[in-house]
């Protein structure tokens, strides 16, 4: 039975994550800003929260993120842009992963197989963006991405077993989408969960990024 981490367990992905790895024999931790006050923003409010965990995790899931500022929608244009705003997507976004990423090397064992995957988007490949717009979220989650493929690289040097992968979970029917979703096709979280953890065991090589059907994202 493995003891698995979720970070943003109040969502509707994390959520979903926690309830099909319980199913599957696991014993999960949650951890949420609705339950336990936890602000990936906050460097002072992640290392409260995540300090007070004493115990290694063979599977860490991050399922933390905005898709915009409260009261703006993406950008459609560059002349939408505003700073304000885009900083607030990038303090949650890419900050808040590499605050998470600060204590990942002592939630993880030292040895043994261990999985951490952080969802970010395939909007955030800078290769696949054929279309633009988006650009406080696509910018933050491609900046999240090197966050995670560096410290993936970092981690190798010390978790030999470890794997670390950023996971684009596609159009998942959950509060997160339901504004942006439009003509795309929308998976059930249950269903995207499911999908998920199997990518999770299946994964072979540390710092990819890999969709919910474990094919490989440009970076």
């Amino acid at each position: 039975m493995i003891d698995a981490l979720v970070i943003g367990a109040s969502g509707g992905i994390g959520q979903a994550m926690v309830a099909e790895m319980r199913a599957r024999g696991g014993r999960v931790t949650t951890l949420s800003r609705r339950e336990d006050g936890l602000d990936v923003a906050d460097a002072a409010s992640v290392d409260r929260v995540l300090g007070a965990l004493e115990q290694p995790f063979q599977t860490v899931f991050v399922a933390t993120g905005i898709l915009a500022q409260e009261g703006h929608a993406p950008e459609k244009q560059l002349a939408a842009i505003d700073a304000d705003a885009m900083a607030q997507v990038f303090a949650v976004n890419t900050i808040g992963t590499a605050n998470i990423l600060r204590h990942l090397p002592r939630l993880l064992p030292k040895r043994g197989r261990s999985v951490a995957a952080f969802l970010t988007a395939r909007v955030g490949s800078i290769t696949d963006n054929r279309i633009g717009g988006w650009h406080s979220y696509r910018a933050s989650k491609a900046a999240a991405n090197m966050l995670v493929r560096g410290a993936a690289i970092e981690l190798a040097r010390t978790h030999p077993d470890a794997l670390v992968a950023a996971m684009h979970p596609g159009t998942v029917a959950t509060p997160f989408t339901a504004n942006y979703a439009a003509s795309h096709k929308t998976v059930p979280a249950d269903e995207t969960a499911s999908l998920l953890c199997d990518v999770m065991g299946q994964l072979k090589e540390t710092g990819t990024f890999v969709d919910y059907a474990g094919a490989e994202i440009p970076w």
